[in-house]
């Protein structure tokens, strides 16, 4: 069939010379195409990665230096020299012990002299309220004496404005009397007279007439003297009473308000006495306050960590501190409490750092030995510096026995949480373009693409995918060099 068939053409072979080159160019592009593809694919898989799901420990790294607690420059209230300094550098205190005393001598004396004003003030006092109610009782009996002499007068004046009148009657009553016994013994006599001139009675018994008209004339004047003298004494006698009345009332208003004055004025004696001890106690107080202040106590337990001041050293009472010993200083000591390091952790990195967060230590000066400790506070502010922003966070040490000493440089790293079957891909293939965060990945023809993936942590040298991209998936983590050019371009 072929030889029929090649025999009913005109010209064969240039067909067949024109097959065989087709034929050798085809077998020459397949065996091109089979030794450039391995080639392809070894670049290929040196420019990408696969995104892998992995367990990620979330950890930090960051330096910081290890500073007290509390830490206070200690100087006195009141500027002076120092007398004494009981303490040098590296010395532990507790809290209130003695560490230096400042002149205080005058303040001594001004001490005892304060001290015995209060004792003065408060003897004045103790006396006042001993005498003061003495004073009262003494003007209440002479109020009490002026109101009896008053109510007695006033009962002499009654007594007397009732007795008087029956005294006066009395009396007239009497010389009423003795004129009556008069005017009988009158007639009796002038009968005797005729009976004598007739002889009917003897002398003697005329002699007894006359005597008793004698008697009778002589009761009668002594009646009539009695009965004028009591008219003529009891008009004085009223007005002796009532001058004595008048002179008694005054007297027990003068003594009652004596008395009242005492009362009112007693409160007020007492009361300034009282204000005066008082304030001699505040004073006495005030000088202990300042001879106090001439201790200089410590105000925490800790350990003294400078000596900016010697005996004879004038300080004032600043809180700042000169850094060698024997310059000018205003201070007299430092001390510290406790230790905790203070790191600077990057914008980027804060979120991932949280309160009471496990911390692992290095110290330069401890090569071989990790410390242990946790986040106790994280700074609400950003501080930045040479263009880098950064948060303060501290981080108090588990072993309060630990040697690290103050200003020692240490490198910490934040523990975190693991994440579990997470996709990861390498940081450095994460890109933007146009404001949108990707990754570049190849095409059909293997060309880089851009994807757009949404991404989470970021922990140094790999990145989490959380959406935008599958496992298994190649990322470019470099560019072939003709993309290269062509971005360039």
């Amino acid at each position: 069939m072929a030889v029929l068939w090649l025999s009913k053409m005109n010209r064969p072979l240039p067909i067949l010379l024109s097959l065989m080159t087709g034929g050798l160019i085809f077998i020459g592009l397949m065996t091109v195409k089979l030794t450039e593809r391995p080639t392809k694919q070894a670049e290929l898989e040196k420019l990408t990665v696969v995104a892998a799901p992995e367990t990620l420990s979330v950890e930090i790294e960051a330096s910081g230096t290890v500073q007290p607690v509390d830490r206070v420059n200690i100087s006195p209230k009141v500027a002076g020299r120092i007398e004494r300094l009981l303490v040098d550098q590296g010395v532990i205190v507790k809290r209130g012990q003695p560490l230096a005393i400042m002149e205080n001598r005058e303040i001594q004396a001004q001490g005892l002299q304060s001290q015995a004003k209060l004792k003065e003030a408060i003897a004045a006092y103790e006396t006042a309220r001993i005498r003061i109610p003495s004073e009262i009782k003494q003007a209440e009996m002479r109020f009490e004496q002026a109101k009896a002499s008053f109510l007695e007068s006033q009962s002499r004046f009654k007594q007397a404005q009732a007795r008087i009148p029956g005294e006066i009657n009395q009396f007239e009553a009497q010389v009423k009397s003795a004129e009556s016994r008069f005017k009988l013994s009158e007639v009796r006599l002038q009968r005797n007279q005729e009976l004598l001139k007739e002889g009917a009675i003897s002398n003697d018994q005329f002699d007894e007439a006359l005597n008793e008209y004698y008697n009778a004339a002589a009761n009668l004047r002594e009646a009539q003297q009695r009965f004028e003298q009591s008219k003529g004494t009891a008009s004085p006698e009223v007005q002796e009473l009532q001058q004595a009345i008048i002179q008694e009332q005054a007297t027990a208003a003068e003594t009652k308000i004596a008395l009242e004055q005492r009362k009112s004025t007693a409160q007020a004696e007492l009361a300034q006495l009282q204000a005066a001890a008082e304030a001699a106690k505040a004073e006495m107080e005030r000088i202990r306050v300042q001879y106090e202040d001439s201790l200089i106590r410590a105000p925490f337990d800790g350990i003294i960590t400078q000596k900016y001041a010697d005996v004879g050293a004038f300080v004032t009472p600043t809180t700042s501190a000169s850094s060698t010993a024997s310059a000018t200083s205003s201070s007299i000591l430092a001390i510290a409490r406790g230790t905790e390091i203070v790191v600077k952790v990057p914008e980027v990195d804060i979120a991932l750092v949280r309160m009471n967060q496990p911390v692992s230590i290095q110290a330069d000066a401890f090569p071989n030995r990790e410390f242990q400790g946790r986040v106790t506070r994280i700074a609400p502010e950003a501080i930045v510096e040479d263009n880098v922003t950064s948060f303060e966070a501290t981080i108090g040490l588990m072993d309060e026995k630990q040697p690290l000493l103050s200003n020692m440089n240490v490198d910490v790293t934040f523990l975190g949480q693991e994440l579990n079957n997470v996709l990861v891909v390498p940081t450095v293939a994460i890109v933007t373009q146009k404001g949108e965060t990707g990754v570049m990945i190849p095409d059909m023809e293997d060309k880089p693409k851009f994807q757009p993936v949404t991404i989470g942590l970021v922990l140094d040298d790999k990145t989490q995918i959380i959406s935008g991209l599958a496992p298994g998936q190649r990322v470019f983590i470099d560019l072939p060099e003709d993309s290269q050019k062509k971005e360039d371009k």
